[in-house]
């Protein structure tokens, strides 16, 4: 691979694209900014190694040279070699702004910055550069290490060149690359959730079940029959007669709320924010959350074995 990698960002993020580039083989610089980021960063790479070692996908001495190719530093003098940098801090325009300035200052004119952003412009964030034409998007999807798609969206300047550098390397990172023609509010994979999930919580206020049975459905049909097939795939292989006949039966029906739900809001005002607080639409406390979140990535654990392991 003739690109010299970083990742700006030491977040779950950042830590996890780490663990994919070292993972292929590619020495890697995480720019940290403070000593307990930097540490909580390595414990998570770490962590992503012990656990394809215990699903027998590497080894420890895959581990050890792997991690021999990482360096976390707070120093960004560091990017100076650097021809590609994955950007994987917070969704803040300030941050990122601050950041873009450090890296155009430091790094030549031929470095390609991609933004991790999962919903903010391209050209928004392109605005921010000196050169906005060495920029574009490549939103991965957690955990990032073993989840393949990535898609890639350009601003109106961003050159060829970049989009054709991006997806080579993407693609020498075992990634499953899709390109947008022009960037759109939450890009692809994260305006089908947004969907399912407004008329999942629809469903829920106005009575039809309860949260265990709408994730038993997505689980157990929409979740099986679109890993295996796609979605438009699937339109075409029902015909447009059938699929038009349930429309005209479905749509008058369906949320098409523009605001947050009353769900949203009130658990935003209670303090019951999800997991992270204990309870949202499930109580977290009732839930074995080892189990929980193996389940999380173990659909995805198999990408590892395409790895050009070091």
């Amino acid at each position: 691979m003739q690109e010299t990698i970083a990742v700006y960002g030491a977040g779950t993020i950042g830590a996890c694209e780490a663990t994919l580039c070292i993972g292929n083989g590619c020495p890697t610089i995480v720019i940290g900014h403070s000593q307990k980021g930097m540490e909580h960063c390595k414990q998570i790479i770490e962590k992503n190694w012990d656990d394809l070692i215990a699903e027998g996908l590497a080894t420890n001495t895959n581990k050890i040279a792997a991690m021999r190719l990482l360096t976390i530093t707070d120093n960004v003098s560091a990017l100076r070699p650097c021809t590609f940098i994955f950007e994987a801090v917070p969704e803040d325009m300030e941050t990122k702004q601050e950041v873009y300035k450090q890296i155009e200052k430091i790094c030549s004119d031929r470095a390609v910055i991609a933004s991790c952003t999962s919903s903010i412009s391209a050209d928004l964030l392109a605005a921010l550069f000196q050169k906005p034409e060495r920029f574009l998007i490549a939103h991965p999807f957690q955990p990032v290490h073993l989840m393949p798609l990535v898609e890639v969206v350009c601003s109106q300047k961003t050159e060829p060149d970049i989009v054709g550098r991006t997806k080579r390397l993407l693609e020498y990172l075992h990634c499953q690359v899709v390109l947008l023609k022009k960037s759109v509010p939450g890009f692809l994979a994260n305006r089908f959730a947004q969907a399912l999930f407004r008329e999942a919580i629809y469903l829920l206020e106005e009575g039809v079940t309860t949260a265990e049975e709408i994730d038993t459905a997505v689980k157990y049909a929409i979740g099986m029959r679109y890993a295996s097939i796609g979605l438009l795939e699937y339109f075409d292989d029902v015909g447009f007669e059938l699929e038009s006949t349930i429309a005209k039966n479905v749509y008058p029906d369906l949320c098409s709320t523009k605001e947050l739900q009353k769900t949203h809001v009130s658990g935003l005002a209670s303090g019951q924010t999800g997991r992270a607080s204990g309870i949202g639409l499930y109580n977290w406390n009732d839930k074995d959350l080892a189990d929980y979140f193996y389940r999380k990535q173990a659909p995805f654990f198999n990408r590892a074995k395409q790895w050009s392991l070091p």
